[in-house]
């Protein structure tokens, strides 16, 4: 017969206080600290507003991580937390109590909610969370003189209930209040909300933006200087939404030409910018260069993808010298075929030491392109992930290169091309074709070295929008299953 362990005397205090939620609310002042974490977290799972609302109100620790505990957007919970701080701004404390200094409404793993934090625990939480992620953003009077409220924003086409709420707390509070926003991304929202988010969650604070906008000139124009106020951004990702971007043709007119110059300018601010993504921003074509010598610092990812690059754009992968430290640079969409790719083949030999992925999916590189990329490519010995699909390869072109790749053993991913023998003259593929010269290139690859995770893909089927991918065996399109 199993004995069980009696409740501790903390369970019982918390469960007789849930029951009556009255007596709670008016002892929550003179409770000790060490009841305030679970009972707050079971409080927030039986949704006792007026429970939390006062909780918050009278919270002990300098911070209080309620994100974590709100996984589901719950807009009455969000209310009755921003009420609590409503009431702690405009009321006496107790004079025992610490002063609450950080509201984290982000949903992360917090190391407070596992264990109850006593005083020097809370010092410490305080330190390595708010520390290292709020300090180093904001200055260090901000985190005395009033609370800071640090946030993420993920926003698809329109404000949700919790999101339109919070926003409209923080611009009637934003005097006496610090917000922080660490994460932003945004898609498909008119300018001016975006433009009223960033005067309440000011850019400078902002650490990885992610933006999918209609780049017309007023936008570019009205983002610019917002964007040139992101100093300590470390993650950009720019794209357009439906493709929508003012420059369609060759040539710039001088107007948009002075649009695209200032917002280029606006890089030499980021001064801690490691990870840029672009796709399809064609007012971009020929700037390469004028962008690339604004960064500030060597990045690590470098994403251009799903425009028309110019000879001169590419030309600069091999002298801008902020990309010879990458560690993963992708190019998808990018078509290379009618230009010259030696500036490619120089920036792979300074990557030869760091680059660790390589993306060229559907460049439409021909053989003599991927003839001139074997050499270098054979050195980048920290590769972990290539991928080639989408590209115009023969069979002895791709067996030369995987002949060359005996160096590149950790490689964990590997995406090649169907050969070109496999198509007839109209583009349309043979099965029984793809199925023997994909398991011939498998055994060229194995004489070199054992693949981990590799494949070999045809272009996607026209009528089932599906590829035939070979890898351990065969895998065909579902017109031929």
């Amino acid at each position: 017969m199993s004995v069980q362990t009696p409740p501790t005397l903390l369970k019982l205090a918390r469960q007789a206080l849930l029951r009556d939620e009255a007596l709670a609310m008016s002892s929550v002042e003179e409770l000790p600290r060490e009841l305030f974490p679970a009972l707050f977290k079971e409080a927030l799972d039986g949704r006792k507003t007026m429970l939390i609302k006062t909780m918050v109100a009278a919270w002990p620790f300098p911070c209080l991580p309620v994100g974590a505990l709100m996984v589901t957007p719950d807009l009455e919970t969000l209310k009755a937390v921003l009420d609590g701080v409503d009431m702690r701004l405009t009321r006496e404390f107790h004079p025992r109590r610490q002063k609450l200094q950080i509201l984290d409404l982000r949903n992360v793993n917090h190391a407070f909610w596992n264990t109850w934090a006593g005083e020097e625990e809370c010092d410490y939480l305080t330190e390595t969370v708010d520390e290292k992620q709020v300090v180093t953003i904001l200055p260090r009077h901000a985190l005395k003189d009033c609370l800071s409220v640090v946030v993420d924003f993920y926003i698809h086409y329109c404000l949700k209930d919790e999101e339109a709420c919070l926003l409209q707390w923080a611009q009637q509070r934003k005097a006496y209040i610090n917000f922080c926003c660490v994460k932003m991304k945004i898609w498909a929202l008119p300018f001016y909300v975006i433009q009223g988010i960033l005067e309440v969650f000011h850019p400078k604070h902002i650490q990885e933006f992610k933006l999918n906008i209609g780049w017309i000139e007023d936008t570019v124009s009205r983002f610019t200087p917002c964007f040139g106020q992101m100093t300590n951004l470390h993650t950009l990702s720019l794209a357009p939404t439906y493709n929508k971007t003012f420059k369609h043709g060759w040539t710039t007119s001088p107007r948009e030409q002075k649009y695209v110059n200032k917002f280029i300018s606006q890089f030499s601010n980021l001064k801690g910018l490691q990870h840029l993504s672009m796709k399809g921003l064609g007012f971009l074509r020929d700037h390469m260069k004028q962008l690339f010598g604004c960064l500030r610092k060597p990045l690590e990812t470098l994403s251009i993808t799903h425009y028309q690059i110019s000879q001169s754009d590419l030309d600069s992968f091999s002298c801008s010298q902020r990309l010879f430290q990458l560690k993963h640079l992708d190019m998808r969409g990018i078509i290379l075929l009618l230009l010259d790719i030696m500036p490619l083949k120089v920036l792979l030999e300074n990557l030869a030491d760091t680059l660790q992925s390589l993306d060229l999916k559907g460049c439409r590189m021909s053989n003599s392109q991927l003839t001139v990329l074997i050499p270098a490519l054979s050195h980048c010995s920290k590769l972990t992930k290539v991928n080639f699909y989408n590209n115009n390869f023969s069979m002895p072109i791709l067996k030369d290169f995987l002949r060359h790749t005996a160096n590149l053993n950790k490689l964990n991913v590997e995406q090649y091309p169907a050969p070109l023998e496999c198509y007839d003259d109209l583009g349309a593929l043979s099965t029984e074709l793809f199925v023997q010269l994909c398991a011939e290139l498998m055994d060229t690859l194995l004489a070199v070295r054992q693949p981990k995770n590799i494949s070999f893909a045809s272009e996607v089927c026209v009528r089932c929008r599906e590829r035939c991918v070979y890898a351990l065996g065969p895998r065909l399109c579902l017109c031929w299953q």
